[in-house]
């Protein structure tokens, strides 16, 4: 098998531990692949996946719109199939809709590639973080850590999307076809499970 090449988008937020997280991920599956930072179009059509990592979505949707048609391809791409993991704002740039408590109704620019409405900053504001055991069922018995900062939640999801867990009947991951979303930052986390099964929909997608 090929090296397989992922990618994650290299504009504001966990970038290096994201990139981090996929580099152990692929040792401990004793994979090929290579992992860096992407910031043009030409180095997002190589990838066999793609991660929108947690930082400020409206930041990284206004930054994208000017880096030439790096938007574009990116949502080409994952139309066609390219697995894309988004956490905390790469979920929120995912979303088909999404409004905040506070403010109402956002403008902020959408892939729209994933079938939900995205409530931002549900729990909060940067000091009421915090982290929780989540059961999350796709990865098996074992709780997962999840992280939370100023995090999303899924408010709505189309018929295509399998909730993968939920916070006190709050929706916080989901997967629909090609695409995980978290509400969570699992690139805090010690825990690889959710980067390994991005990563072996990304094997599956390299095959292609």
């Amino acid at each position: 098998m090929s090296n397989i090449k992922i990618g994650v988008l290299g504009i504001q937020g966990d970038i290096e531990e994201n990139i981090l997280a996929i580099a152990e991920t692929l040792k401990n599956l004793n994979l090929q692949g290579t992992v860096e930072s992407v910031r043009y179009s030409e180095s997002i059509a190589e990838l066999d996946g793609l991660i929108l990592p947690g930082g400020e979505s409206t930041v990284i949707g206004n930054l994208l719109s000017i880096q030439g048609n790096i938007f574009q391809t990116i949502k080409k791409k994952i139309t066609e199939g390219m697995p894309v993991l988004g956490t905390c704002a790469g979920l929120i740039m995912l979303s088909k809709r999404t409004y905040d408590k506070v403010v109402g109704e956002t403008k902020q620019k959408l892939f729209g590639v994933l079938d939900v409405v995205i409530e931002r900053n549900a729990f909060g504001r940067q000091h009421e973080s915090f982290e929780v055991d989540l059961d999350i069922p796709i990865l098996g018995k074992e709780l997962f850590r999840g992280i939370f900062i100023r995090s999303p939640i899924i408010n709505n999801v189309g018929e295509s999307v399998n909730i993968l867990t939920k916070l006190n009947d709050k929706i916080v991951a989901v997967k629909q076809n090609n695409i995980i979303g978290t509400s969570f930052h699992p690139e805090l986390s010690t825990d690889r499970r959710l980067h390994e099964l991005f990563i072996k929909d990304s094997v599956e997608f390299s095959k292609n």
